[in-house]
């Protein structure tokens, strides 16, 4: 349907058809919009704001990619994008401004309101994946010794001009946070009554330079639709908005994945093949560091291999398992850390549970690959030596498995970014060893 769509928007907007324009893109979202127009060029940009209203450019502006957004604001007049500006919150001017070059953005804020400008330098002032980054400026608060009837008056005039309206913030006469209101609760309240009697004064809040990953944690974990954002004086600075956290989200578990195989976040599909070579070429010498540190360790072994060729075909069977394995519990570990829910302090004994695991596992696909080992060549000590290899290894996949990112989260490094790594190198490594080892060890009933 959206390609359709989209075949339908690029012709009309090349046609020069204002009635088709709106006809097709009156019943779509602006995400769907700002995906389509990215593969219009800037001249057909151009003819296609020329034939919407501001409102509807800035919520397409909003949800376009940075480079749609930068794109647009390098193209258009900066009068024209701070009329549009008008239209946004100024969290999403600011996300938008970060990704300019200083000087156009400076020029940009020259042109705008000295309120909004300064307002949105503090925004910037914060880091981008940060609490103070992801805030909104735009909320209602309102003195705690106000009547629910003069409540809704303040709602009712500045409800239009911010983001959220279900929840309120209540503050004190020296502006300190101190409870929140929901709106459902101030609309059946008595209009005599103060809004202090009906807040929640059990505050979840955060200070600006608190990691957006954890403030994502503490939004699913307490159900919030919003959360204060407070200086050490217990000022109320901004709210970070449960759509803001949403993206947080994807973004934290995008870029997790991502790391796991060793690719950058800023990494696209349609990106340069010089930044694709950029983003992947070291992660690759460093694989390639750990694949010759197993292969140094198989050469310990080479002549045994050469006695045993059976060997060299069961080797890659080990490797693969304890691998495998080694991933399942890493996968589970690192979910585990980015919702808070595991440490290295206070839960370092579910490391043996992690090897009773692989002691379990190893026994079940080791008893399968000894008895194929058996009817393949014939020797029962093969099959042995492939059994008790692969316990070892899945109780070394499952030991390091859940160590490695625990210890990387201790020392401060994100344990998406180099756990596999280790992780391959330690399964590899030590699985060979064992292996060979075992086999070393009775080479004559091998032979």
């Amino acid at each position: 349907m959206l390609e359709e769509r989209q075949e339908e928007l690029i012709n009309s907007v090349l046609e020069d058809d204002k009635e088709k324009i709106h006809e097709i893109i009156d019943n779509m979202y602006p995400i769907d919009i700002a995906i389509i127009i990215e593969e219009l060029d800037d001249e057909s940009l151009m003819k296609f704001n020329e034939h919407i209203d501001n409102e509807l450019m800035a919520e397409i502006i909003e949800q376009a990619s940075e480079e749609l957004q930068v794109r647009i604001i390098k193209l258009f007049e900066f009068k024209s994008i701070v009329h549009l500006f008008s239209y946004m919150s100024n969290d999403d001017i600011a996300d938008i401004l970060g990704n300019l070059p200083i000087k156009m953005r400076k020029d940009l804020l020259k042109l705008m309101k000295t309120g909004d400008t300064r307002q949105l330098q503090e925004l910037l002032g914060y880091d981008e994946d940060s609490a103070g980054g992801i805030m909104t400026t735009e909320y209602i608060a309102l003195r705690g010794d106000l009547l629910i009837g003069e409540s809704l008056k303040k709602i009712k005039e500045i409800g239009p001009k911010t983001e959220v309206i279900e929840t309120i913030f209540v503050l004190n006469n020296n502006k300190e946070l101190i409870g929140t209101a929901d709106l459902r609760d101030i609309l059946v309240a008595p209009e005599d009554e103060k809004l202090l009697n009906i807040m929640n004064d059990n505050i979840i809040s955060v200070y600006p330079e608190e990691d957006q990953e954890k403030v994502s944690l503490l939004v699913s974990k307490y159900d919030l639709k919003a959360i204060p954002v407070i200086n050490h004086k217990n000022s109320l600075l901004g709210i970070i908005t449960v759509d803001d956290i949403i993206d947080v989200i994807v973004e934290e578990q995008t870029e997790d994945i991502l790391m796991m195989g060793g690719v950058s976040k800023e990494e696209r599909v349609d990106s340069s093949l010089g930044t694709s070579i950029k983003r992947r070429l070291p992660w690759l010498f460093i694989n390639l560091g750990t694949a010759f540190l197993a292969a140094f360790t198989v050469g310990l072994f080479e002549d045994v291999i050469a006695q045993v060729v059976a060997l060299a075909a069961a080797m890659p069977i080990v490797a693969g398992m304890g691998g495998n394995a080694g991933t399942q519990t890493l996968s589970v570990v690192i979910r585990s850390i980015a919702l808070g829910e595991v440490s290295l302090k206070k839960n370092w004994r579910l490391v043996f549970k992690e090897v009773g695991l692989g002691i379990i596992n190893g026994a079940a696909t080791g008893v399968v690959t000894g008895i194929i080992l058996y009817m393949k060549y014939n020797n029962p000590y093969l099959g042995l030596i492939i059994f008790a290899a692969m316990i070892g290894n899945l109780v070394i996949a499952g030991f390091f498995g859940f160590i490695i990112p625990l210890l990387l989260k201790v020392f401060g490094v994100d344990p998406a970014l180099a756990s596999a790594i280790f992780l391959t190198t330690a399964t590899d490594v030590f699985g060979f060893f064992l292996f060979l080892g075992l086999a070393k060890m009775f080479l004559p009933y091998l032979l």
